[in-house]
């Protein structure tokens, strides 16, 4: 796509699924969107609304409840670093990961914060993780209380951390979706539009991006720099254990070294496609800057396989653009039908999603057609459908690394099918996949939604 600025008379007739794209990839720092990003959000929105409702200054005392999934597998997640990094103002996008490590440790012997120049006392012991006490609305739940020099509470407010960063507030009505000229909420809608206004689903999202006063070719470039520093800082790093106790080794720089200079043939091409997700997800694992590609847990597929993309002839700068253009389209649309929250639905809803995001993309800038973007994606995701979230000890190192890995492999074998059957129909509708994500989720036992409590996080003990 060389031209994106395209505006449209269509007017709005459904509230749209589109996300923005600098939303879904959001640039914030690992292991995990909704344990990590997502509290910080909701602890620097709890001192927003303290500081607007004139409450800061009386306030002398916070205590925060980390509510279900949060309770459960914080402490690996490292909930409680982010939640007092959060209260001091800092953001995911642009804070110090060395700074945010170690927080809540220090709070045994530094349990003051300063906001706004006022210090206020949050102690190690204030932050308390309730794992059998679950939100009714949400398996990830925070919440906060302000309280004065009397012992009074001043303010009391919960939030959900919904999947890749994303926080609301139980029982506020979202504000209503700005007005895109291109909306949808399925992919079949999107393939509608594409035909009767000859466009690519990448255009039609570029054109809705321009209606939210975003510059997707800024963007883009942002989020894909991003992406290719996580990449590079990953598989450059000292050899060594990642952190959390596991002694989960890294691979990625060993395999680096063991590639590097290699002539490409089909296995070294994979095994290039395997490092690009081994590097991100190992600089996630351990607490550094990362881009949410859908969620933090999955963040290695899409970086994976749109540098595989630029290893292609004629690959170039607007082929990524269209890439993470058209995996915006494909993650708003799971995103509004099903979930992409472990807590939610598994890990299907996490690795799945970026799997069909990036198989769709890759598709895309290799040539496809709408159609068979969406059928790409749909492979991507129904190979996942089932896969439990069921991380060791609560980190998202074992078994989520590999899975990227192994997962960004399945979407380019899923786009080079698609494209090597030409315009073949598919039995299974990438809507299809997506309604039955959300069954699935539905159905699956909570022990295997991001707990610790079932899979993998128990058997592993076994062995």
């Amino acid at each position: 796509m060389r031209s994106v600025r395209i505006t449209s008379n269509c007017a709005e007739e459904t509230v749209s699924a589109h996300t923005s794209m600098a939303d879904l990839f959001s640039i914030g720092i690992g292991p995990s969107s909704s344990h990590t990003v997502g509290p910080m959000r909701a602890a620097a929105g709890f001192v927003a609304g303290l500081r607007s409702a004139y409450l800061l200054a009386e306030t002398t005392h916070i205590q925060v409840r980390l509510r279900g999934s949060l309770g459960a597998t914080g402490v690996g997640h490292g909930t409680p670093d982010a939640v007092l990094a959060g209260l001091r103002g800092w953001s995911p996008h642009d804070c110090d990961p060395d700074a945010v490590h170690g927080l809540w440790e220090r709070a045994r012997h530094l349990p003051t914060v300063s906001i706004d120049g006022h210090l206020v006392t949050i102690a190690h012991d204030d932050i308390v993780l309730d794992p059998f006490s679950p939100h009714p609305d949400h398996p990830n739940a925070l919440e906060f209380k302000a309280i004065n020099t009397d012992g009074a509470v001043v303010a009391v407010r919960s939030y959900l951390s919904v999947g890749g960063g994303f926080v609301v507030t139980p029982g506020e009505v979202p504000p209503a979706p700005a007005a895109v000229p291109y909306p949808y909420r399925t992919f079949d809608d999107l393939l509608t539009l594409c035909a009767s206004r000859h466009l690519t689903v990448a255009e039609i999202v570029a054109a809705n991006e321009w209606a939210l006063g975003r510059d997707p070719e800024a963007d883009a470039a942002q989020i894909w720099a991003a992406m290719q520093a996580c990449i590079d800082a990953g598989r450059t790093r000292a050899d060594g254990s990642l952190p959390g106790g596991l002694a989960v080794r890294r691979r990625a720089p060993g395999l680096a070294r063991t590639l590097d200079g290699q002539p490409t043939h089909e296995l070294t091409a994979v095994s290039r496609i395997q490092l690009a997700a081994l590097a991100v997800n190992e600089e996630n694992a351990s607490g550094f800057r990362v881009v949410t590609a859908p969620t933090n847990g999955a963040a290695g597929i899409l970086p994976a396989v749109v540098e595989h993309y630029l290893r292609t002839p004629g690959a170039d700068r607007f082929g990524v653009m269209d890439m993470l253009l058209t995996a915006t389209a494909i993650g708003s649309v799971v995103k509004a039908g099903a979930s992409i929250s472990g807590a939610e639905v598994g890990c299907q809803g996490e690795v799945g999603s970026a799997c069909a995001m990036a198989a769709g993309a890759l598709c895309a800038a290799l040539g496809g057609t709408p159609a068979q973007v969406g059928k790409a994606a749909e492979m991507g995701l129904e190979h996942h459908l089932g896969l439990t979230c069921d991380p060791v000890g609560g980190l998202v190192q074992i078994p989520c690394i590999e899975r990227n890995a192994i997962a960004a492999v399945t979407a380019v074998q899923a786009a080079t099918l698609t494209l090597n059957e030409a315009d073949q129909p598919h039995h299974v509708s990438l809507d299809t996949a997506v309604r039955t994500l959300r069954d699935v989720g539905a159905d699956m036992h909570d022990k295997y939604k991001e707990t610790s409590r079932g899979g993998l996080a128990v058997n592993v003990v076994e062995c």
